[in-house]
């Protein structure tokens, strides 16, 4: 019998998502709009970039022969296609997967006149300075135009060495936004918590494309972290950053 560590443990949740023409830019065929997510997470070995990449495809399987028809993706993204959806998978080896299907959301008067009446994104304060860390140089690059457009001075990092590194010679960095699974062997909890001990007062968001439930009980983050979940709106992006940067410090222990 396998050890609790070697277990496999999964999580299905659901919720509502908008995708903006940012990410519409990089994925052609989706209709930017407002969607109901459903997100399948299980922690089990990850994939790779060449098998993500095959894993839609008729008869593509990892699995022996005899043990798989391949044909259970790839029918489920053409449900999602055929219903006017987006399917996407999230996964790196040795981390889990987590797949995230979007369905196009039915949207009434409502969600027309609620539309109408959105606020101002919210903008930086005089000489704010976000630290982005994040290995996909498309979502990195998404991250730092639109920081930079509301405003903020933007600092980068592909890994964790290298904020460290940035962090040390930066004389003011007001929030680090990292991404959790990151490689360079440090995680995105392992650099906040490093980046933290050199400044207590720093700001931290994270920011995946795996769940959120599963993040949190698959023991990645504690429970209360400031989280961003990946694809996300300009709107959400401003919002979330203004929101953690103006959270009051909390007090010093003793």
């Amino acid at each position: 019998m396998p050890s609790a560590s070697n277990q496999i443990s999964n999580w299905l949740e659901t919720g509502n998502a908008h995708i903006d023409e940012a990410y519409v830019a990089a994925h052609t065929e989706v209709v930017a709009g407002q969607y109901v997510v459903i997100s399948v997470t299980d922690t089990g070995v990850g994939m790779d970039a060449a098998t993500i990449a095959q894993a839609f495809e008729p008869f593509f399987t990892t699995k022996p022969v005899g043990k798989g028809t391949g044909l259970g993706l790839s029918q489920v993204y053409g449900f999602v296609k055929q219903s006017g959806g987006h399917i996407k998978i999230y996964s790196e080896t040795g981390e889990g997967t987590t797949v995230k299907l979007y369905l196009p959301r039915l949207a009434g008067d409502a969600a027309d006149n609620a539309a109408s009446d959105e606020p101002l994104n919210p903008e930086a304060a005089q000489g704010e300075i976000i630290l982005v860390v994040e290995d996909d140089d498309d979502v990195r690059a998404y991250s730092v135009d639109s920081l930079c457009e509301l405003g903020y001075r933007v600092l980068e990092a592909h890994d964790g060495p290298a904020a460290l590194r940035i962090l040390d010679r930066q004389p003011r960095v007001d929030l680090l936004f990292t991404d959790v699974v990151l490689p360079g062997g440090l995680t995105g909890a392992q650099i906040a918590s490093q980046a933290k001990a050199l400044r207590p007062s720093l700001k931290v968001l994270f920011r995946t494309g795996y769940a959120r439930n599963a993040i949190i009980h698959n023991g990645r983050l504690d429970k209360g972290v400031q989280l961003i979940v990946k694809p996300f709106s300009f709107n959400d992006l401003a919002a979330k950053i203004r929101d953690v940067l103006d959270l009051p410090e909390k007090p010093a222990d003793g």
